[in-house]
């Protein structure tokens, strides 16, 4: 029978994989390649992401990468904007391309280039934004001087979906603006994604980064389907385990499993942090009734308070000249925590805004 797991358990497992336990002292790539990519709709959550778990982050430990091609910003797990080591866009964006081919249909933009040839207008996004990089609204207009009966907007974002693109420089830097602007993944990086991409290695790091996990899990994550079969072909690499709920949990063998009573860090986590999104199953850190407390109905996902290993409550900083951060608990916080959480939010203010006039903490009532 294999051995039960209690939801504490698997919160200390996975603090531990996402290394939420303690800060480490690992460069920005390495803990970018642990961690399989980083959600980065918005420019900067990736910054604050690595800032909860680097000692001593500087963003330019990003933001060089950036610029040095050693990372990059694309359409990858979910269908969604994320930061990954070039290595693993390669990797990542061939397994996803299906599942992104068949959403296309489902897309806001998706009727409005029902019936065309999709492989042309792949081919021909490829062309035009291998020339140079293009905002969407540029290669919109270009293509719209081919198809002149199509909308030029839904086109361009169907090419996102059709074919491997990057975003580059300056969008996603510390400190810099910039539209989404996207060139191919072979002009950016001088190579094409992976022509023989493994799921099971992608199920592996998967496992290391978030594991213990069930195959709904892994879905969760990625966004692809019938991974059960890639998981039943790795089983004898695997440990199996069950949850409060009886549920299987596959792992790697090795990989660390803290005890339960291991004491956590409370911590401020960022916008879209990929720790609350990669698990169909998400009470081992974020409660069923705090969910819609944290993910918006208009798609974001607010920073959040880790309290004992666990999301109690989010926060927002409010920075002009004076700067602000907001916590506001989801229920009452005991005076250690609140404590521990001043203090991380005191080195939240001197990353995000150092160079502001004024600087206060605020605490809304909890409910």
């Amino acid at each position: 029978m294999p051995e039960s797991l209690s939801t504490r358990a698997l919160n200390r497992a996975l603090l531990a994989r996402q290394l939420l336990l303690r800060r480490e002292r690992r460069p920005a790539v390495e803990v970018v390649e642990h961690l399989v990519g980083l959600q980065a709709q918005a420019p900067m959550p990736p910054y604050y992401q690595l800032w909860s778990r680097v000692a001593d982050f500087d963003p330019a430990e990003l933001s060089t990468p950036l610029t040095e091609r050693a990372v990059v910003r694309g359409t990858a797990m979910r269908g969604t904007i994320h930061l990954l080591t070039a290595a693993d866009y390669l990797a990542q964006r061939p397994l996803v391309q299906p599942m992104l081919e068949r959403s296309l249909p489902g897309q806001s933009f998706g009727k409005a280039v029902a019936g065309m040839d999709l492989a042309a207008l792949a081919a021909a996004g490829r062309e035009l934004l291998g020339a140079r990089p293009r905002t969407p609204a540029e290669l919109g207009a270009l293509l719209a001087e081919r198809w002149p009966d199509r909308d030029g907007r839904a086109m361009a974002s169907a090419v996102q979906v059709l074919t491997a693109l990057v975003q580059v420089p300056p969008r996603g830097l510390w400190g810099r603006g910039g539209q989404p602007t996207n060139t191919t993944v072979e002009a950016w990086l001088g190579r094409p994604v992976d022509a023989t991409p493994s799921a099971e290695r992608m199920v592996l790091r998967y496992l290391g980064a978030f594991g213990p996990a069930a195959v709904a899990d892994v879905q969760a994550w990625c966004g692809l389907t019938r991974l059960g079969e890639v998981v039943e072909g790795l089983r004898p690499r695997l440990r199996a385990f069950r949850d409060e709920r009886g549920r299987e949990l596959v792992d790697l063998p090795d990989a660390p499993r803290p005890d339960p009573d291991t004491p956590a860090p409370a911590r401020l986590l960022g916008e879209f942090d990929n720790v609350l999104l990669s698990h169909a199953d998400r009470t081992r850190i974020l409660g069923d009734t705090d969910r819609g407390r944290v993910m918006t109905v208009n798609g974001l996902v607010r920073g959040t308070l880790l309290v004992d290993g666990f999301v109690r409550g989010s926060w927002k900083v409010t920075a002009k000249r004076d700067a602000v951060v907001d916590l506001e608990p989801f229920r009452p916080v005991a005076a250690r925590a609140t404590a521990a959480l001043e203090r991380e939010a005191e080195l939240l203010l001197d990353f995000a805004v150092p160079d502001a006039r004024s600087r206060d903490i605020r605490w809304q009532p909890a409910p």
